[in-house]
């Protein structure tokens, strides 16, 4: 982003690490319905972004939805529109809520989407975590139609399995996705391809064949 001019994408819509030891480990002790998922070590949540990752993402874009804003509230500045995710998780250790700072000159709004193993929302179709922090497709869908336009450029530079990027290539937003593992990066490329083929990204590996049209595909992700 060092490289990149001022402005030059319209929106940055990012979940970065907030430096609070998320870890595999903490994910596998967790008590839920059904086996946790075991996402292999990692390390990254170990510190927050510095600052100057975060003057880069505000700088190269002119506006910001940054998940977990509140960690990064003393570089971030105050805001008056809050974007607040509802898990609707009922008794268990994890977070009732998320919150997502904006740079937007809005009243704070409330996004209600149960993402709880198998308590998925209900009416969608379940979707497979493959990232400890996934967030829930419907969420980031939410966002983009709300906070963007369909001639904006959309930047995730912590893409993780590239939920924010899907969303925005279903909704014929132009993205750009970055993150420092590589196993990720391929992961994202693998879903993002899975929206044309309709395949999904696990099948495909498998060799399976598309059983839905494009349009079906993007319907339904």
């Amino acid at each position: 982003m060092a490289e990149w001019p001022d402005g030059c994408v319209d929106l940055v819509l990012t979940d970065p690490p907030y430096g609070i030891g998320e870890s595999n480990r903490k994910n596998l002790s967790r008590s839920v319905l059904a086996k946790n998922t075991d996402y292999g070590d990692y390390q990254w949540d170990r510190k927050k972004l510095s600052d100057e990752t975060v003057r880069e993402m505000v700088r190269v874009s002119r506006d910001q939805i940054i998940f977990g804003g509140n960690y990064y509230g003393g570089i971030l500045g105050d805001t008056s529109c809050y974007i607040v995710w509802d898990k609707d998780n009922g008794e268990n250790d994890f977070a009732d809520c998320e919150l997502a700072w904006t740079s937007f000159k809005k009243a704070t709004r409330k996004v209600k989407w149960r993402w709880h193993g198998m308590l998925q929302e209900p009416g969608y179709p379940k979707e497979k975590r493959v990232h400890p922090t996934q967030k829930p497709l419907g969420v980031a869908r939410w966002i983009l139609e709300r906070y963007s336009k369909p001639t904006d450029v959309i930047l995730d530079p912590c893409c993780g399995s590239g939920t924010f990027c899907i969303a925005a290539k279903q909704l014929g937003r132009n993205y750009i996705g970055i993150d420092i593992s590589e196993d990720y990066c391929r992961i994202a490329r693998e879903r993002l391809a899975a929206c044309d083929s309709g395949v999904p990204a696990s099948e495909a590996r498998a060799g399976q064949q598309s059983l839905f049209s494009t349009q079906e595909c993007l319907a339904h992700a």
